[in-house]
């Protein structure tokens, strides 16, 4: 295999890491957004607890490898030293609201076309599309001056880190301290439940899940140190790769795809063979032209949001997470106050029904 030209291995590793993302993921039924409607809407907290904990395993996967030289996340656009915190904000709502509209979010929607779903694949190719707009086309021009113009720029520590930041500002080095740290309290959380500590499946999914992120590091980083050719390091997202293999499907330009063309493709195949064996294939459309413009919407701020904030809920949520970026917390952050008020939109008619409830509550406490 190491035989192959490296730039031509990205794509095949990250086809085989989305495999077995795609698997696990659609076997488990793997779901951000189902998981923060479970946590606000049931009081269940237990598919967040896969969430984190696929997070978790993510991070202190990628800081093992990173010790071990093994990793170079350092060179990736997560850890540039500009942060683009209007991006972060308005695109994680942005892809906050767009996911709640579609019920998913970009992953997710590859894992529903694994099943059938042509609403998905709707969905995914107004992502795609919206993305490589908001990148390179009309929509990137109001990106320069919203976003990109207004970053803030890290430029004593040469990266967004949050370890590199808090060991720039103390003068002692903290990098191993923070994961630890954040990792501890990660874990603390999660396996504070007991009922959750009995799932044993989906913790075993969550850090599977998890490990296929370092994996993409160390995959690019081997392939670009080996290469002669620029190989981009990267790990794992959903929204500018579903639009580079959309291009790559309907282009040639005498390029070899990347390793996030190959991770969605194989996650794709891995959630097709989970569809088989758990025997839920099923085509499905969208009812009515109603829900049809509802998707196509919600598409388009995935796709338009996931550029300005760099990522989707797995390219910042447990990629991004993983570097311990700064812009990790505050997208996921903004992408869960998006879901919150598309949710109370779509199953309380209005946006304004989580603030009235906090506000009865905070009332019925005071009398």
């Amino acid at each position: 295999m190491f035989d192959l030209d490296p730039v031509m291995l990205a794509p095949f590793l990250g086809v085989l890491g989305g495999c077995v993302l795609g698997y696990v993921a659609r076997m488990t039924h793997f779901c951000t957004l189902a998981s923060l409607e479970r946590h606000w809407y049931a009081g269940d907290s237990n598919r967040l607890r896969v969430w984190v904990l696929a997070s978790v395993t993510a991070l202190v996967g990628t800081q093992v490898l990173v010790a071990l030289d093994l990793a170079d996340p350092g060179a990736s656009f997560y850890l540039s030293p500009a942060f683009p915190w209007t991006g972060a904000i308005l695109g994680g709502f942005m892809f906050g609201v767009g996911m709640a509209l579609v019920g998913t979010c970009g992953f997710g929607a590859v894992l529903r076309l694994g099943g059938g779903s042509l609403r998905a694949l709707v969905v995914l190719t107004v992502i795609g599309l919206s993305a490589l707009a908001a990148q390179r086309g009309i929509v990137g021009s109001l990106r320069v001056p919203l976003v990109d113009n207004m970053a803030v720029y890290f430029t004593e520590t040469g990266s967004q880190s949050i370890g590199d930041i808090l060991s720039e500002l103390t003068g002692v080095r903290l990098q191993e301290a923070v994961a630890v740290m954040i990792a501890v309290a990660g874990l603390a959380w999660i396996f504070k439940s007991p009922t959750f500590r009995r799932q044993y499946s989906k913790i075993g999914s969550a850090i599977v899940i998890g490990a296929v992120i370092p994996f993409g590091w160390w995959a690019t980083t081997f392939a670009a140190e080996k290469a002669f050719s620029p190989v981009q390091i990267e790990a794992g997202s959903f929204v500018v790769p579903v639009g580079d293999t959309i291009m790559k499907l309907i282009t040639y330009t005498g390029t070899w795809p990347d390793y996030g063309v190959g991770l969605v493709v194989g996650t794709l195949a891995g959630a097709v063979v989970a569809a088989l064996v758990r025997r839920d294939i099923r085509w499905e459309a969208c009812d009515d032209a109603r829900e049809l413009g509802r998707h196509l919407l919600g598409g388009t701020l995935m796709g338009v949001g996931g550029v300005f904030a760099m990522g989707c809920t797995i390219g910042q949520g447990i990629t991004a997470f993983s570097t311990m970026a700064i812009s990790a917390p505050v997208v996921m952050l903004s992408m869960a106050v998006g879901a919150r008020v598309g949710l109370a939109w779509l199953i309380e008619g209005s946006v304004l029904a989580p603030f009235r409830r906090h506000g009865d509550a905070q009332e019925n406490a005071a009398e």
